[in-house]
């Protein structure tokens, strides 16, 4: 990183305020790594998005809304994604502008950071690949959530992703809706989010069980977790599936975390069952969609 930089000829300050920042300041507590694992995931599920140089994609920006007090998961993910594309540009946005001053001296050419909202500060002919969005819209309510995605995805491009979820404070478990921006079924081919997959994870240094992931849902699915609901049900069933398969806790709580989606799947959800994904701790289905 380049302590000295200053924004170039031309460019907007970091600090200029966008018009009518929308959101709030999140509480900001970031430890360091907590979100690797939601780079891992990215990185697993789809490293093409992050290496394409086609088109617009070529300046295309991955974008982390809602950092935190510091800049580390910013950071963290440009040294990671830009492993596999070295010209990735990666943006780091917050709404407070203190937050944001502390971290332009972590800013270099492919990584820097700028106030805004969740109408993102992205400049004229700036479009994003991927946006992650974690541990920001949980203090928000439910009717919150959808207009939130749709002034994100406003400048993704097509087949852009949107990872947005609430994990624990050091990241051990979390839980996330991943949306992709596709267009729309109608005449003037509108861009819209298409619900892709619910994902949990676990390093299983909690242990084991299944009700843990309830507490850290996304905002869209943590109140619905009653009777009559689909992610109650879901629930349920995995509640009841870790049951049927506890026999295999002998064998170590990875074992028995794959086990509990084999059985999920035989109750008919769609939960992928390759070993890449369970034995690391990611449960995912696209049974919500």
């Amino acid at each position: 990183m380049n302590p000295g930089r200053r924004p170039g000829a031309g460019a907007q300050h970091p600090l200029a305020r966008p018009a009518r920042p929308q959101g709030q300041p999140t509480r900001g507590k970031t430890a360091r790594n907590r979100l690797r694992q939601v780079d891992t995931f990215l990185l697993l599920y789809d490293s093409a998005l992050l290496r394409r140089r086609d088109g617009d994609f070529a300046e295309a920006l991955f974008v982390d809304v809602g950092y935190g007090a510091e800049p580390f998961t910013t950071l963290e993910s440009a040294a990671r994604f830009q492993q596999i594309n070295p010209r990735l540009k990666v943006l780091g946005v917050e709404i407070d502008p203190e937050r944001v001053e502390r971290a332009l001296p972590f800013a270099d050419e492919a990584t820097f950071f700028r106030l805004g909202g969740f109408n993102l500060p992205l400049q004229r002919g700036e479009k994003a690949r991927a946006l992650r969005a974690f541990n920001v819209l949980r203090q928000y309510e439910e009717k919150d959530v959808g207009p939130a995605w749709e002034q994100m995805g406003r400048d993704v491009l097509p087949g852009g992703l949107l990872i947005e979820g609430t994990s624990n404070p050091y990241g051990s478990i979390w839980a996330a809706n991943v949306l992709r921006r596709v267009e729309n079924n109608t005449a003037d081919k509108s861009l819209v989010w298409r619900q892709e997959a619910l994902v949990f994870y676990t390093n299983f240094r909690l242990g084991f069980e299944v009700v843990e992931f309830q507490t850290i849902l996304p905002k869209n699915f943590i109140h619905r977790v009653i009777p009559g609901e689909k992610i109650y049900d879901f629930f349920e069933d995995w509640k009841a599936a870790a049951a049927e398969s506890a026999p295999l806790k002998t064998f170590g709580l990875r074992q028995w975390f794959a086990a509990s989606a084999a059985a999920l799947r035989r109750r008919g959800y769609p939960v992928w069952l390759q070993k890449k994904w369970l034995k690391r701790g990611f449960l995912i289905c696209n049974w919500m969609v």
